[in-house]
């Protein structure tokens, strides 16, 4: 072994300070190359990569084709030692191929070789359900890991494994108490996973949940399938699409009677959504049917509609096609797509669902309770 390699207490050092501060998880990676003797580090999740991965400096290019590549969702070559990490808390290429393959892998001549890699160990971090691999990247000249220095490696993984618990302790203390001023606000909120799953909802949150909004294998769920389609695009976007703004426009979540449930999905800013962070994500829910002033005196006040137009814009929120809601507040159809034109001017929107969204700004509580988390 290298004379450099094994300074694994400070290696474990950076991970209990970055499990109390999520944001130092970059310069663990670095701390972690430099204790292994290698090019660099990266902590991938056994269970749903995003593109939120704690990376040493020198990996950021490879990370980058990684991600913009679209080798995460190629199938990822390297995720076929994950048996072996579980079983013996450290894995290497020669635990899933040869060199002779690797020679004619993809994965390994258009990706790692042009940015001069080419070996690594996984060295298993946490337990249960939550396991990451602490991935250490060699170049390709330095040959691969020894035996003595994967040995070595496992146990290091029962030494990370406090860091990873720590980090969890902090993660689920962070969603308490974002979840208590929730509440507290009477907001209806569910805390998202890198997978787009719920990790939990907030009393408020639990009692929208009926036919016509559901959990299903940990995914929330409209009776319109278009909806559900609609809302795992926009959690999609934020948790993928780094890029992209920190909140979604909203998703309307129809109810097969009444007024709709309105979606607002936000990403987690900073620090929260980093290293071993449980929520990726949140979603607000803003429920039409429960607000208590009228929506028709809003729309009159704040929009300048008449009296008629407010009322037949009432009756639409309640997801009544328009010939319906002509009858229903007494006035011809060609009266109602008039009125309708008129409506969508004023409100600048361009259909029902835009304008049942607008009126859900309207009653959406301004609290710190729906902006994006801070770390």
């Amino acid at each position: 072994m290298a004379d450099a390699f094994g300074d694994f207490e400070s290696l474990t050092e950076s991970f209990v300070a970055a499990a109390v501060d999520p944001s130092r998880w970059d310069a663990a990676m670095d701390v972690a190359a430099k204790a292994t003797s290698s090019f660099g580090a990266v902590l991938t999740p056994v269970r749903g990569l995003t593109p939120a991965l704690p990376t040493s400096q020198s990996m950021l290019p490879t990370v980058d084709a990684f991600i913009r590549q679209g080798w995460v969702h190629r199938g990822y070559e390297r995720a076929q030692a994950v048996p072996a990490l579980m079983r013996r808390r450290v894995a290497c290429e020669f635990d899933f191929t040869t060199p002779e393959a690797m020679a004619r892998s993809p994965f390994y001549q258009e990706l790692l070789r042009p940015h001069g890699l080419q070996w690594f160990a996984g060295v298993r971090v946490g337990d249960g359900d939550e396991v990451w691999c602490l991935g250490i990247q060699r170049a390709a000249t330095a040959g691969p890991f020894s035996q003595p220095e994967l040995d070595c490696l496992a146990v290091l993984s029962g030494s990370l494994a406090g860091a990873a618990k720590l980090a969890r302790a902090f993660g689920f203390r962070q969603i308490e108490a974002a979840f208590d001023a929730c509440e507290a606000g009477h907001s209806a909120v569910a805390m998202i996973d890198r997978v787009g799953e719920v990790i939990r909802l907030n009393s408020s949150a639990e009692r929208l949940l009926g036919p016509d909004l559901q959990i299903v294998r940990r995914r929330i769920v409209s009776w319109s399938r278009d909806a559900t389609q609609a809302l795992d695009c926009a959690l999609h976007n934020l948790i993928w699409r780094r890029s992209a703004a920190a909140c979604h426009p909203p998703v309307v979540l129809p109810r097969q009677n009444g007024r709709p449930i309105v979606a607002y999905p936000s990403r987690l800013a900073g620090g929260a959504c980093e290293g071993f962070a449980l929520a990726q994500a949140l979603i607000v829910f803003v429920d039409l049917a429960g607000r208590s002033p009228p929506i028709a005196n809003d729309l009159r006040r704040v929009f300048g509609l008449t009296a008629a137009e407010a009322r037949l814009a009432d009756r639409l929120l309640n997801e009544e096609s328009l010939e319906t809601a002509a009858a229903s507040v007494g006035i011809t159809y060609k009266t109602a797509r008039n009125q309708l034109q008129a409506i969508y001017q004023k409100t600048d929107t361009h259909g029902q669902g835009q304008l049942a969204a607008l009126i859900a700004r309207l009653a959406k509580p301004q609290t710190a309770a729906h902006r994006p988390f801070a770390s």
